[in-house]
């Protein structure tokens, strides 16, 4: 059997989901009984169902300075949508240090507030309020009540349901195998021996996208997925519900609370293979141990552990455009741990890119340079 399309997608995580929805609310994927004319798109997920890997397994905050200076436009700008659609929950966001981390603090206020992040300085008698049992070491602290929860698992549902209604199609456990260009168009070969013909491919494979650019012929980025774990704890007091995002300045923990438990990171990135991501024992205690050095808490159980894979680039931008050298293969990848909380401002960006108009929503305002994959 084949199928045939304008645009297949690799990949329907966040990434693809979104990008599939901002295409159709230009017109593309509308092609189903919209007329010859119009292009169409397909999203082909190797997985029994989308999301599995790292949209399923995120952390799931939105918090404006998180990945950086580089990233801040992106999130900044998925804001407002984020919040007028109902998927951001208020929950704030405290960085803590010591007083060697002076310096660290400074830069960080100073970095942001040059960006418009509203962020407040706090010394201990605020940390101690805002943070039950924080231990007396950790004497400095930046606050911003701009933090919030996200429903991921909304958010993605929303863009497939977005996809869908502009005529989208959605393949399940379609892994490509093999991509071939020939008199203009890709022939895309799947795992089940069916195959897909497109005039674009769209690679936001996330940990499997330089495995995508080899079969595709281009030049691998160098996109390198790293192990993030993550752990559910019972604690003794319990997390209570208001405890603010807390992360550690230095960049070694952080944690939040989640229906009267405590979801914990050790903020681990371990490089790894492309794969089904598990916990290691040893990051599972490593973020326990992390833990009692900032709270005098103490920890009852290890509920859940689990590990997703954060793909970055070399530069730790995410990358989005059409790659320079192979004709009709377009980048969505490296999104690393912020492409959740970027999702609506960067489909919008890169649909224009790949359409070769401007932004129509969300991406409006952002400059695309920084993100370009013939920065390469």
């Amino acid at each position: 059997m084949e199928d045939s399309c304008d645009i297949a997608i690799i990949g329907a995580g966040m990434a693809g989901a979104s990008l599939a929805a901002s295409l159709v609310g230009s017109g593309v994927g509308r092609g189903a009984g919209q007329g010859a004319d119009e292009p169409s798109v397909v999203l082909l997920e190797a997985e029994d169902a989308p999301g599995y890997h790292a949209t399923g397994r995120s952390a799931a905050f939105w918090e404006e300075t998180y990945g950086g200076p580089e990233i801040f436009p992106l999130t900044a700008a998925s804001g407002p949508f984020l919040r007028d659609g109902g998927f951001l929950t208020q929950r704030g966001v405290l960085y803590i240090g010591r007083q060697r981390d002076k310096g660290a603090i400074d830069a960080f206020i100073g970095q942001f507030r040059a960006l418009g992040a509203r962020i407040e300085r706090l010394g201990r008698d605020r940390l101690a309020t805002l943070v039950p049992g924080l231990r007396p070491e950790w004497v400095l602290g930046t606050w911003s009540e701009a933090c919030a929860d996200i429903d991921v698992a909304a958010l993605h549902a929303h863009f497939l349901a977005e996809a869908r209604a502009g005529g989208a199609r959605l393949r399940t456990r379609a892994r490509l195998v093999a991509a071939r260009r020939e008199a203009g168009e890709w022939r895309l070969a799947l795992a089940d021996g069916e195959t897909v013909r497109a005039r674009v491919i769209v690679n936001a494979a996330g940990a499997w996208a330089d495995e995508v650019a080899r079969m595709a012929g281009a030049r691998p980025i160098g996109i390198a997925p790293l192990r993030r774990t993550v752990v559910q704890l019972r604690c003794q007091p319990p997390a209570p519900a208001d405890l603010p995002l807390v992360l550690d300045i230095g960049g070694t923990f952080y944690f939040k609370p989640e229906n009267g438990r405590l979801w914990l990171s050790p903020h681990d990135e371990t490089p790894s293979p492309a794969c089904d991501a598990a916990p290691d024992e040893i990051d599972v205690a490593l973020a326990v141990e992390r833990l009692e050095q900032a709270v005098d808490w103490n920890v009852e159980a290890v509920e859940r552990k689990w590990a997703g894979l954060r793909s970055f680039a070399p530069d730790r931008a995410p990358v989005y455009g059409f790659d320079p050298r192979v004709p009709g293969f377009f980048w969505c990848a490296g999104q690393g741990g912020f492409g959740i909380q970027t999702s609506p401002a960067a489909a919008d960006m890169a649909a224009s890119m790949l359409l070769g108009r401007d932004p129509v929503g969300p991406g409006r305002g952002v400059d695309p340079a920084p993100f370009s994959a013939a920065r390469f």
